[in-house]
């Protein structure tokens, strides 16, 4: 009875969520008792699918992140696309997960080389701050993910309240993607740029698409590099000196920095949702 009462309150919810449009600035349709009668994921459904209601219209070409957050946005693709809600729709993948995904549920696939430029990329974050700065990267596609954002007319950021904070540092390590190639040389490098004073870079080891030693062999990126996470007890000081020492550290391929293309920010939370940027609110958090 529970699960189907919990099911009903999802379903309301997320017809409630996909009646407003990007434009409305108020809170979103849901009071703080049936927030609490929702998990965590459902939670992360309920942005997700707000994204692709509010966002995806059929012609475009879309970015698909990855991520547990995104893969109920790839979900809802799949499912108006099934539907016939949305129609022409080209996607472009950001992992070999988010691809397998994406194929089984019929969507049409291509990269960068065939489209290098999309109209909205959806995906998750580890981290946002009031600037609306992300730290990204925790399931390990932080490069493949960049790439096609940063070429999106729009990127819509997903997340649960549980994502955000007043600076980037603390809450969530910082993934920085490395070559394999004299891997622990580059390892200090980073642990020693001005910027990132204070971080311990860890090698990340077993499953990719976690920062948890969960195996005994170096974990490995769809891209055949290594990552790195950057452990902080302090707030970073200044994210963009962080951002462009990384860059600019031979060894570093990429890191999980994402700052300055977040169109906006959608939120579930106890509050209901809420967008911050674009067609919401300025970060209340």
């Amino acid at each position: 009875m529970q699960y189907i009462l919990k099911q009903a309150i999802l379903i309301s919810c997320l017809l409630t969520v996909s009646a407003f449009n990007t434009g409305s600035s108020r809170m979103f349709g849901m009071s703080t008792t049936l927030n609490m009668a929702l998990s965590q994921d459902e939670l992360k459904k309920l942005v997700g699918y707000k994204a692709v209601d509010d966002y995806v219209r059929s012609g475009m070409v879309v970015g698909l992140g990855t991520g547990s957050t995104a893969a109920f946005a790839v979900e809802r693709v799949g499912q108006k696309l099934k539907s016939g809600e949305l129609t022409n729709i080209i996607a472009i993948p950001t992992s070999e997960r988010t691809k397998e995904q994406a194929l089984s549920l019929g969507i049409p696939l291509v990269t960068l080389n065939e489209k290098s430029r999309l109209d909205v990329s959806i995906d998750g974050a580890d981290d946002v701050d009031l600037d609306l700065n992300l730290v990204k990267g925790g399931g390990g596609a932080l490069l493949r993910e960049k790439m096609v954002e940063i070429v999106s007319d729009k990127f819509i950021c997903i997340v649960d309240e549980t994502k955000l904070s007043k600076k980037l540092g603390p809450k969530f390590p910082l993934p920085v993607e490395i070559t394999p190639f004299c891997y622990e040389h580059t390892r200090r490098v980073i642990e020693s740029l001005p910027s990132l004073k204070g971080a311990k870079a860890v090698l990340r080891y077993g499953n990719i698409s976690n920062n948890k030693k969960d195996g005994d062999n170096i974990a490995v990126t769809d891209n055949g590099n290594y990552i790195v996470d950057l452990f902080f007890d302090e707030p970073l000081a200044d994210v963009a000196a962080a951002a462009k020492e990384l860059k600019n550290t031979v060894g570093v391929v990429d890191h999980g920095i994402f700052s300055g293309f977040t169109t906006a920010v959608i939120v579930a939370g106890k509050d209901g949702i809420r967008v911050a940027g674009e067609g919401g609110e300025k970060p209340w958090w």
